[in-house]
């Protein structure tokens, strides 16, 4: 098994500890600027140029859809509870608790895991809850709607634009392809090395919370991935990129947008390192479970 996992674990810890070290060694990268270039074009990008060449079927697409779905109303249901009793402020703490790094972490992990294939169900899992959010999150963090936001996402015109392809079975021109392909090829790497410059610039405060909360949230997922692919049955790949996505940190997301609406944007960042550094120590345990 460790010959296995060892293939799966060690070009993500490699790639985004590239980055880490590339912070700390005091090179100068705008990780905000290295993100906008993966979110404006790399990741609508890497969205089409998969969805258009799809080995799975539409209906394995659609469950993931159900699971990720159910899987965000589990975390915001359980985020709801847990900072009620904590009496912790849902507008600066719940974002984090829901929504999860698919991009940055759990898209390399589920293609390294279950190749191509996996990588299908990750990109359908990831789009979704970039739309969701780019509007409900950004609406729970600054506390007012916002409908511009998912005009602006380019995530909903990549997905649009693949299925208009997809459901017609018409492939799309060759230069169009080759394009957003090219162009999806440069963006596992970087998101993985984004997040190792982010883990370099971000501090941890209120040590005791983060630790708590974020220990909280890494149980949770584990057990929500594990109550899904139970509770919907699911087998082979699917089963395994539920568990390892619903098992994925905090976004890196969730402290840029507390950031922009100067919504304790430390206390987020606290709590996005404390998962991820977490993630990084049970993930050999989370792959074993999703591979065996």
């Amino acid at each position: 098994m460790i010959e296995a996992l060892l293939p799966v674990l060690l070009p993500v810890i490699l790639c985004a500890g590239l980055g880490f070290a590339w912070t700390r060694l005091g090179t100068p990268l705008d990780p905000i600027q290295v993100r906008t270039v993966v979110t404006s074009f790399g990741t609508p990008c890497l969205i089409f140029a998969t969805l258009v060449k799809l080995e799975v079927s539409a209906q394995a697409l659609a469950t993931m859809g159900v699971t990720i779905l159910l899987a965000l109303a589990l975390f915001a249901a359980l985020g709801v509870t847990m900072l009620a009793f904590a009496r912790l402020p849902a507008r600066i703490y719940l974002a984090p608790l829901v929504f999860g790094n698919l991009g940055n972490l759990g898209l390399p992990l589920c293609l390294f895991a279950f190749g191509q294939v996996g990588l299908e169900l990750g990109i359908v899992a990831f789009a979704i809850q970039s739309v969701i959010f780019f509007t409900l999150g950004a609406w729970l963090i600054s506390g007012r709607t916002s409908p511009s936001a998912f005009l602006r996402a380019p995530q909903p015109y990549a997905v649009a634009a693949a299925l208009a392809f997809t459901l017609t079975d018409t492939a799309p021109p060759a230069w169009l392809f080759n394009t957003t392909d090219l162009l999806a090829g440069m963006t596992i790497p970087l998101m993985l090395i984004t997040l190792g410059i982010s883990l370099g610039k971000l501090g941890v405060v209120r040590l005791r919370r983060t630790l708590g909360l974020g220990a909280l949230r890494l149980a949770l997922g584990v057990a929500v991935g594990l109550f899904l692919a139970h509770a919907l049955a699911l087998d082979g790949p699917a089963r395994g990129v539920t568990i390892i996505l619903c098992s994925m940190p905090s976004a890196v997301f969730n402290y840029l947008l507390a950031l922009h609406f100067r919504q304790n944007p430390e206390e987020v960042a606290s709590l996005v390192v404390a998962t991820t550094l977490g993630a990084f120590l049970i993930l050999p345990g989370v792959l074993f479970i999703a591979m065996s």
